[in-house]
């Protein structure tokens, strides 16, 4: 199978292609204030999450028009705080060797509520995001809670700590193709999945199983798969394991270089990857 790696901006990338031409998206855009990547046309750092919810409506919007028209969007992301923490990474991040923080805590302001939020309030992006792709047009049919089974932060005083994250589907059109892979997860909205062991320096590599999960639900061997946000090519590496082929786009020359070299080392004799 073929993996096409991109090295440009989502919505810039995404204008090239042509509509109706790929029969699935999966992917795990930058959560908001949660890492700096280091370049500018980053989305993620934007100063309030109103700002974030527009970048990534655009972004999908473009997505919807290339989608077929049965085709599905799998989105996954996490939760944030208007303040309390955010920018930090210390100690912890430092022995993991994990500098995504290391531009956002020196950014001005970046530990302060934007304005309309309290200090600590929980901000709610994802289901943001979610309406806001509703309301521009996308189908919103359900929503998965990916249960990572433990708690993926230390301990809190004053609230529980995180241990899931969301999983929308969205589609195009009301008759969009879900299909039923008769496995036991899919008659569920609460997906078990444990984190899985980091394979590659990316910060925030998306999870095999829950891209494989996507996959399988919503695309047939030989269809497409697009991610634009494709970080260190975990959904193109699924699509490739599941006789798909994928598009991959990435920003970060270094993350696409990443996901070239891993896509190409799963599968070195049949797998076909350009970048």
């Amino acid at each position: 199978m073929t993996v096409r790696i991109i090295n440009g901006d989502a919505i810039d990338e995404l204008r090239k292609m042509p509509d109706a031409s790929v029969h699935c998206c999966v992917t795990s855009p930058p959560y908001w204030r949660q890492r700096d990547y280091g370049n500018a046309a980053q989305i993620g750092l934007e100063k309030t999450p109103e700002e974030y919810v527009d970048a990534l409506v655009a972004v999908f919007r473009e997505a919807r028009r290339v989608l077929v028209n049965d085709g599905a969007l799998w989105l996954n992301l996490g939760e944030k705080w208007a303040s309390g923490g955010n920018g930090g990474g210390g100690s912890c991040m430092s022995q993991r060797r994990n500098t995504s923080w290391e531009h956002a805590k020196l950014a001005r302001g970046w530990r302060s509520p934007p304005a309309g939020y309290k200090d600590k309030d929980l901000v709610g992006a994802p289901w943001m995001v979610a309406l806001a792709l509703r309301n521009d047009g996308w189908y919103f049919r359900q929503t998965v809670i990916w249960n990572k089974t433990r708690a993926g932060e230390p301990p809190r005083l004053d609230r529980p700590s995180t241990s899931h994250e969301y999983l929308f589907l969205l589609t195009v059109g009301p008759d969009s193709k879900v299909r039923n892979p008769g496995e036991p997860w899919f008659y569920q909205t609460v997906w078990n999945v444990v984190v899985e062991q980091a394979e590659s320096d990316h910060p925030a590599t998306m999870s095999k199983e829950i891209a494989r999960r996507c996959v399988v639900c919503s695309t047939a061997p030989g269809d497409v798969v697009l991610d634009p946000f494709g970080g260190a090519g975990t959904t193109g590496l699924v699509a490739d394991r599941l006789q798909r082929d994928a598009i991959l786009i990435e920003l970060n020359p270094e993350y696409a270089a990443m996901a070239e070299k891993r896509i190409h080392a799963d599968g070195p004799l049949f797998s076909q990857v350009t970048a």
